[in-house]
């Protein structure tokens, strides 16, 4: 794939050039349907805004966590840094990627900050909600186009040449970053029926965690990527799937629980 284009001069990635489109089209969608459900536009932007900005901190903090002996390292070798220079360079190499899950726990956590302190109701953060596997969709092109978050190996797959990711190249590999986008898309149809409907409000968030917690669990098999760790038989993304689906359950069977006593 072509990781990055030239353009006028400039060299011009197209991971965040793709995201990018992502993100804007998520502020569209959210703008346009708060729109229609008489919402106030402004507010439903500044969620958005607060979320991004919480999501990439997240993504990039879980990104250091999960390569926890790089930050062992650091701490143990900190007095041998010599400059200001070599200390933000290593920072950036322990914190500099990012992991999507990271970036959805930091971006709820925001989010859900601003909704309490703007005392927004639940539609609101539905929406938020809906607009996460419609991003998504576009940041796993990304990664596609990138070399990141690269398949296993696979005799019905593609070969990298120009991967930033080194161990990407030479190897046909599985399009699992593209299998991952097709089912963001089509859980972002689902969800947006759902939304349209008005049906599970205020529960959209346990539902995504469900869909796309069995969705990541699943592909994770197919990645050759070891960047998100690994503990016992599982990855890290495997683990976190697991609580999320669990919590997505626990909280349909108490608001069915609660829904019965009333």
């Amino acid at each position: 794939m072509y990781p990055y284009f030239t353009l006028f001069g400039k060299t011009i990635g197209l991971y965040p050039l793709i995201s990018v489109i992502g993100v804007l089209l998520a502020l569209f969608f959210t703008y346009r349907l708060a729109e229609k459900r008489k919402l106030d536009e402004i507010k439903m932007l500044y969620l958005m805004l607060i979320a991004f900005a919480g999501g990439v901190i997240g993504a990039h903090i879980l990104y250091g966590l999960v390569g926890f002996d790089q930050i062992i390292w650091f701490v143990r070798n900190i007095n041998s840094i010599d400059s200001f220079g070599t200390l933000i360079n290593r920072i950036v190499a322990i914190f500099g990627g990012g992991v999507f899950y990271g970036g959805l726990l930091g971006g709820m956590a925001a989010g859900a900050i601003y909704l309490k302190k703007a005392a927004l109701s639940a539609e609101y953060a539905d929406i938020a909600i809906t607009s996460i596997p419609l991003f998504h969709v576009f940041g796993r092109i990304g990664c596609f186009m990138g070399g990141c978050c690269y398949g296993t190996e696979s005799p019905f797959g593609f070969t990298y040449t120009r991967a930033l990711i080194p161990e990407a190249n030479g190897v046909s590999r599985f399009p699992v970053q593209l299998l991952e986008s097709f089912l963001c898309l089509l859980l972002f149809l689902v969800m947006f029926r759902l939304i349209k409907r008005r049906m599970l409000c205020g529960k959209l968030l346990p539902f995504y965690f469900i869909s796309y917690g069995i969705i990541r669990f699943s592909l994770e098999f197919l990645r050759g990527d070891e960047i998100r760790g690994r503990w016992l038989i599982f990855s890290t993304s495997q683990w976190i799937s697991i609580v999320l689906i669990i919590a997505g359950i626990i909280w349909f069977a108490l608001g069915s629980r609660k829904k019965t006593a009333d």
